[in-house]
């Protein structure tokens, strides 16, 4: 028997397939094929790193043994305590009792009674996992036995109990989790809800990411009073240049549910395709074109507005609108001009039938950028648009617009004095095709052709302070019409749809329709912006007046137009007021004013906003007897600490002396887990089955849950959703 006694003696023994193990130690002793170590044990073995207080190699069956204030690093991802520790290097087993291990990417730790490694799998007996402080942990997870990919960095628990600090509150036979955050297939946070009138809900996402260009989410969901559901998104980069997505969604009402609240349609379906390319010429040609290319595409379609208002049990983050647009756009872009195609495609969400409803398919546009002559001092551009406008019903049309604008301008008293002529040249071509049914109008096809002169004169002064600089500008704009030459329909049209006293006629709207030429009067146009910035050039104050004066007008009360005040102020940097105005001389009132105010400082924030409209229509001729609109909304934020914060919300239609929405809560955060309650009371909209519209006014209570980092905190994401009972509103 050998003894050897020295400080740091480095002990290197050569192992199975070149393998090699180093162990340090202030003190080893070997015999019988038995190496002892002692003292400040360190061993490196490929990757892994261990200290220990003693360890022991048996040469014959290639074990390694630790005892003893064990630590292992592995690359420098985990880290795993333990009291004894068993390598045995010819089977690549590593087995560690007790076990204690802590990912330092995530700070997820477990403990457990045993963990025994083969190559990069750990499998680990029963034991307790958990992102808090393991002094006094305010979420865990327990489990009867798991296993732990190295590599992969997915945990899988069994017979999985979740407990708040020591109350269980989750039951799962299985429960498996990444600790990093690479896209990979599997189960992400469910949503839970329950309300009186739809029962228990329930929705599962389900993702699947095999490649890393594309992924697929999977949204199956029921309620147990109302039906069952699936939402699809699938995602996807197929270049450098381009992306889009795909989501589509069916859900099935159970009949006592349809019948109970008379409903449209007992299955809600819709879809919605993304795709947008910047430089798709290139791509797909494989040439090299000089100009920018792009191709864009949002096609959408539901059967009704309950494919939204189902895809999810948040009302937080779903949009209501009645208004569906599905459009392409392709255009082809240069320095001096612009091509371009465009289809819009529009659905009424509160029609049975869009039949009559009319669609830009499709729009054809030439645009040539602003050129010149004579050094700067003659400009010119041009744009040619054609839309093909089409319905299934009733006549259609085919509209070309061509505009050409030239512009003579110079500068005067050394740049103090700017003037510029333009003579504006335009023409509106129709040609109609179909009959309309609603009206026995003959269309026939036309032309607008006309020319109009604009004259500008403006100046503007700058003036810099010591802490500040004030810029003002002063301009004039007159417009005089020059001469007009009309054919077919719009000379048919001109004098009935110019004149809105018309339009309680049954047959002005589809008469007009297609009528878009509006009057050039003579008239001038007088303003006056200011602004004033700071040393650092940021903005403190906005000021803009605007008149406009009619020459045309036969009488003093319609002379002048309205009067257009906008006023925005950065009272400091945390203070801030917004102010748009509009008076209207012939009924001495204002027709629109919205002010906002906002306020933000030290984690607390409050925007307050009103708008108020006076449409001027009287009520006992118009289809809409709507005259005045009056809508408050209303925020607040306020974070307290790095732990609480709070907010509201709250929105009213003054007119209608309805409640729009509120909503309320609070939200705490930790290192390693949020917990927040959110009230909210929201309108949304309906289709009935005779074919009117209705909203329901829905009230719920949503509990946020995430558990760091098992899941990822998001905005207005709740894991608990409560409806409370509703009421219908017509």
């Amino acid at each position: 028997m050998y003894k050897f006694s020295f400080l740091f003696i480095l002990f290197c023994i050569s192992l199975f397939a070149g393998e090699k193990i180093e162990i340090y130690a202030s003190k080893l002793t070997s015999g019988h094929n038995v190496v002892n170590a002692s003292g400040g044990v360190s061993v490196i073995y490929k990757d892994y790193i261990l200290t220990a207080d003693r360890a022991r190699y048996d040469r014959k069956t290639g074990e390694l043994e630790l005892f003893d204030n064990i630590r292992a690093n592995h690359a420098g991802r985990y880290k795993v305590l333990g009291k004894y520790a068993k390598l045995n290097i010819a089977k690549k087993e590593r087995l560690f009792k007790p076990f204690y291990m802590l990912e330092k990417r995530s700070d997820v730790w477990i403990s457990a009674n045993e963990g025994k490694a083969t190559q990069q799998e750990i499998d680990i007996s029963q034991g307790v996992v958990s992102g808090c402080d393991p002094i006094d942990p305010l979420w865990t997870m327990e489990f009867s036995s798991s296993d732990y990919d190295t590599e992969s960095m997915w945990i899988n628990l069994y017979n999985m109990r979740l407990y708040i600090y020591d109350i269980p509150v989750l039951y799962t036979p299985y429960f498996g989790y990444s600790l990093d955050t690479t896209r990979r297939t599997g189960l992400l946070k469910p949503s839970v809800g329950y309300s009186n009138d739809e029962g228990l809900y329930y929705q599962q996402p389900i993702y699947v990411a095999e490649q890393n260009w594309w992924d697929l989410e999977f949204l199956p969901q029921i309620r147990t009073k109302r039906g069952v559901g699936l939402y699809t998104n699938f995602r996807f980069i197929d270049s450098k240049v381009s992306q889009g997505y795909i989501k589509m969604g069916y859900f099935k009402e159970q009949n006592s549910y349809f019948k109970e609240n008379n409903l449209q349609n007992d299955s809600h379906y819709g879809f919605k395709i993304r795709y947008n390319n910047s430089d798709f010429l290139n791509l797909w040609s494989e040439q090299n074109f000089e100009g920018q290319s792009g191709f864009y595409v949002d096609i959408n379609h539901m059967n009704d507005v309950d494919y939204i208002n189902l895809s999810s049990n948040d009302t937080t983050n779903r949009s209501t609108a009645t208004q569906v647009l599905s459009r392409v756009n392709i255009f082809y872009n240069t320095n001096n001009y612009y091509l371009g195609t465009y289809l819009k495609y529009y659905q009424d969400l509160t029609l049975e039938s869009n039949n009559n409803t009319l669609q830009k398919l499709p729009v054809l546009q030439y645009h040539y950028y602003l050129d010149t002559f004579f050094k700067d001092h003659l400009l010119y551009s041009l744009d040619v648009k054609s839309t093909n406008y089409s319905r299934s019903i009733n006549n259609k049309v085919v509209q070309t617009d061509v505009n050409l604008p030239i512009t003579l301008q110079s500068s005067f008293f050394n740049e103090y004095i700017t003037a510029s002529y333009t003579a504006n040249f335009s023409l509106q071509h129709s040609a109609f095709n179909g009959k309309d049914s609603r009206i026995s109008f003959d269309y026939r096809d036309g032309y607008y052709a006309r020319n109009y002169h604009s004259v500008n004169v403006s100046s503007q002064l700058t003036k810099p302070y010591e802490n500040f600089s004030h810029v003002m500008s002063f301009g004039v704009t007159y417009k005089k019409s020059a001469w007009s030459d009309k054919s077919g329909f719009y000379a048919d049209n001109e004098s009935y749809c110019s004149h809105l006293e018309n339009i309680v006629d049954p047959d002005y709207k589809s008469r007009c329709e297609f009528y878009n030429i509006s009057n050039i009067d003579n008239s001038a146009q007088l303003e006056f912006i200011q602004y004033l910035y700071d040393k650092q050039a940021n903005q403190i104050f906005y000021h803009r007046l605007a008149q406009r004066i009619l020459y045309s007008s036969s009488s003093d009360t319609d002379r002048y137009g309205e009067l257009e005040n906008e006023f925005d102020y950065k009272i400091n940097s945390n203070f801030s007021f917004y102010n748009n105005m509009f008076y209207n001389y012939d009924k001495n009132r204002f027709s629109k004013i919205f002010n906002k105010i906002s306020y933000a400082q030290s984690g607390f924030g409050v925007h307050f906003s009103h708008l108020y409209k006076d449409r001027f229509v009287d009520p006992l001729t118009s289809s809409d007897p709507l005259r005045y609109t009056s809508y408050l909304t209303s925020s607040i934020e306020y974070d307290y600490n790095r732990h609480y914060s709070y907010s509201a919300l709250y929105n009213y239609d003054l007119e209608t002396k309805k409640k729009k929405s509120i909503a309320f809560g609070f939200m705490y955060k930790k290192r390693c887990w949020d917990f927040g309650i959110k009230y909210k009371e929201d309108n949304r909209p309906v289709l009935l089955q005779n074919g009117e519209s209705s909203s329901i006014y829905d009230k719920y209570i949503y509990i946020t849950i995430v558990l760091k980092p098992l899941m990822q905190p998001s905005k207005n994401s709740s894991f608990i959703t409560y409806k409370l009972p509703n009421s219908q509103t017509n």
